[in-house]
């Protein structure tokens, strides 16, 4: 642990056991969550934003829904995920944290869900956490959904420091994503519909305000 990290649990208020537990399980059974650096800034930027309506593509274990669902009593969450066991550990986080009412769950791949199922036809906002050599795929898709000045957001953007590398010092079974997510960044950064910004915290959170 750094010196920043220390210095900052010194000021971490009290963890909901609940939350403490998926982060324990996450660790034990190689889920992939946000760094707690992370999901505290991602959640200060909702806090500023104040999304009525949200779309996540990636619920994994619910981590991210019930952090974000918590934190921002009035957000109605729609999200998506199409791994099995997953998707059946995030209704078991979500029904015990009492959220049913304002995190509608969806079991399917994002790439072929059909978005017309979803309870709004519009969102104030939009997290892709899911694989990162498609995001680029999931951006297309889904930024119809998000409104005139909300926000797209994008975890994982550095890939635990992949993306710094050269091609050929990517592990192998990793390139081809790698290589997906560089030119998703590059696309996004110059993309004149977005006003677009790449923050240094966690691993990595890209933010683009549709113009």
């Amino acid at each position: 642990m750094n010196n920043y990290e220390t210095y900052r649990l010194k000021f971490e208020t009290l963890i909901d056991p609940l939350v403490r537990e998926m982060e324990e399980y996450a660790t034990e059974h190689f889920v992939p969550i946000m760094e707690r650096s992370g999901i505290e800034t991602f959640i200060g930027l909702l806090t500023i934003q104040k999304p009525k309506t949200l779309l996540e593509i990636g619920s994994a274990i619910g981590y991210s829904a019930i952090r974000m669902a918590q934190a921002i009593p009035e957000l109605h969450i729609s999200t998506i995920e199409r791994d099995e066991d997953r998707h059946a550990q995030a209704v078991s986080y979500i029904e015990r944290a009492q959220l049913n009412n304002r995190i509608s769950l969806f079991k399917d791949d994002a790439l072929t869900f059909e978005p017309h199922v979803l309870p709004f036809t519009e969102y104030d906002a939009c997290f892709i956490d899911a694989a990162k050599g498609q995001y680029k795929k999931f951006f297309e898709k889904y930024e119809a959904l998000v409104k005139s000045g909300g926000i797209l957001y994008c975890d994982n953007m550095f890939m635990h420091g992949m993306v710094f590398l050269e091609d050929q010092d990517v592990p192998k079974r990793n390139r081809t994503m790698i290589r997906n997510l560089k030119a998703f960044t590059e696309w996004i950064m110059e993309n004149p519909a977005y006003e677009t910004s790449l923050l240094p915290v966690g691993d990595g959170i890209l933010i683009a305000r549709k113009l």
